[in-house]
């Protein structure tokens, strides 16, 4: 039996719909971001997790609580989770990057798994701590089911080194939307398959507040 891993990213915040660059910027979830992870927590309340793991900034820490609670869980902070950190690119608006570093954003463009924005972190350096703490978290679970919330560019990092790809295209090639569900089952530490990428099916098919006896948020 494998071991299985619900790889969360949080629920929006406000920053989301701004098109800012929030990597290590401590943001909480917006109201829209707390009505998704409620929709994802309804449909999870049926599975059976022995562990969640969040990495330790507040949107995540929120969704990962939102998360646990039916399954009576504390969410575990996981430094090694965290988002990139976008060093003076924290908070700018992806316009306002492009053309205030026009050259250095140019360059982050073509290879942002080797090159990290001034006083910030590359892909490379994020991968470094996100990938062992996931291995260690896999090991430590051997044959469960644990839940991960983590963030965009942090979970797309995670999911191309595990499936081999060229990580310089991991922005270009894959998506994370806010409280999106992607499932891992790994057969080892070091052996993932991927059953499930992105999937927002538990919020996208209402605009209602989800409620545990809404359809429309039900397990699936």
């Amino acid at each position: 039996m494998p071991t299985r891993i619900y790889l969360v990213r949080h629920g929006a915040t406000d920053l989301t719909a701004e098109d800012r660059f929030a990597g290590s910027s401590d943001v909480p979830l917006s109201d829209e971001g707390r009505r998704q992870v409620a929709c994802l927590a309804e449909r999870l309340k049926r599975a059976t997790l022995d562990a969640v793991y969040a990495s330790p900034l507040q949107r995540t820490m929120e969704t990962a609580r939102t998360l646990a609670l039916p399954h009576g869980l504390k969410p575990i902070a996981e430094p090694g989770l965290r988002e990139i950190d976008y060093g003076h690119w924290e908070g700018l608006r992806r316009s306002q990057i492009e053309s205030m570093f026009q050259a250095e954003y140019a360059l982050w463009q073509e290879d942002p798994f080797a090159i990290a924005p001034l006083g910030g972190e590359s892909g490379a350096n994020v991968l470094n701590r996100a990938l062992p703490t996931m291995r260690t978290i896999v090991a430590r679970h051997g044959q469960r089911t644990v839940l991960l919330v983590s963030h965009k560019g942090t979970n797309r990092l995670l999911i191309s080194s595990l499936l081999g790809f060229d990580m310089r295209a991991y922005r270009d090639r894959l998506e994370q939307s806010p409280a999106a569900l992607s499932i891992l089952d790994f057969t080892s530490a070091v052996r993932a398959r991927l059953h499930l990428f992105n999937d927002v099916s538990h919020y996208e098919e209402t605009g209602r507040p989800c409620e545990p006896a809404e359809a429309g948020c039900l397990s699936r």
